[in-house]
């Protein structure tokens, strides 16, 4: 490689033009001091592989996953880290000597913007609105991060059932016999403006209530948490945290967060 040359890598995805992780990873390498330039690439629905493929042997050296490709992504990756294997989907692919490895940084983006937020997961109940992908993506690192117990509310209760078999948590009951201290939204009621099905007791004013969605305003989910007097968040810290965690994996350095998401959060307002 000259001297000149640098780094490449990209987000993947259908449509692509949307995504944020182009202004994360660049203000993450100039803060970094990291060679690289980072672009999106809209993937054609059933040209996936052939197009990761394709980019590896240009140069590329990792890339980013997002809908709809993600389970394809853990399908094409020959290695696997625990926590993409547990969420069964792939947001991360980085070539080796050994292989395209392949993981799920989601959970990890999710844990690290709680803990940012002062939330204690150590010891702490946590539900778990929905049942798919998002969902499945965050048990393992929450269980990592020390969570008591965990559960799963779903508007199909045949699919809160299989996750929780999968995973060894439990459904959520039509009453809880205590308050969590934790309720996440990982459905997208909200990009709607909806509420998404959760029983009584879900949110109390000793809960809080966190949206795995972002916007330039409060979403329903979080307006209904506060207006019960829960402390509230959006996804915008786990957006920035789990593109981290890809940065950190590629480039062996971990960048801080917080600006970051300072600057994302004031263009959002803006």
């Amino acid at each position: 490689m000259s001297a000149s040359a640098v780094d490449r890598y990209a987000v993947l995805g259908h449509p692509i033009a949307h995504s944020k992780s182009p202004i994360i990873h660049s203000a993450f390498a100039a803060q970094t001091g990291q060679r690289l330039s980072y672009e999106r690439i809209e993937v054609p629905l059933d040209g996936f592989a052939e197009q990761v493929r394709s980019l590896i042997a240009a140069g590329y050296r990792g890339f980013n996953v997002t809908v709809p490709f993600k389970e394809q992504a853990f399908a094409l990756a020959q290695r696997r880290t625990p926590r993409a294997q547990a969420a069964g989907a792939v947001n991360t692919l980085m070539p080796t000597p050994e292989g395209l490895l392949g993981d799920n940084t989601d959970g990890a983006g999710l844990v690290a913007d709680l803990q940012r937020l002062g939330v204690q997961l150590a010891g702490a109940r946590v539900l778990l609105l929905g049942a798919g992908g998002a969902c499945r993506g965050v048990i393992l690192p929450l269980r990592e991060a020390g969570v008591a117990h965990i559960a799963i509310c779903n508007r199909t209760p045949g699919k809160a059932q299989a996750l929780a078999e999968a995973f060894g948590v439990t459904v959520q009951p039509v009453v809880p016999t205590s308050a969590f201290d934790v309720t996440i939204n990982a459905t997208s009621a909200g990009l709607s403006g909806a509420l998404p099905p959760m029983p009584p007791g879900a949110i109390s004013a000793q809960t809080f209530a966190y949206d795995m969605l972002y916007a330039s305003h409060p979403t329903a989910f979080m307006q209904h948490g506060a207006a019960l007097g829960a402390r509230v968040a959006d996804g915008l810290g786990m957006l920035v945290g789990q593109a981290a965690e890809s940065f950190a994996l590629w480039r062996g350095v971990r960048p801080d967060a917080e600006p970051v998401l300072a600057q994302l959060r004031a263009a959002l307002k803006a």
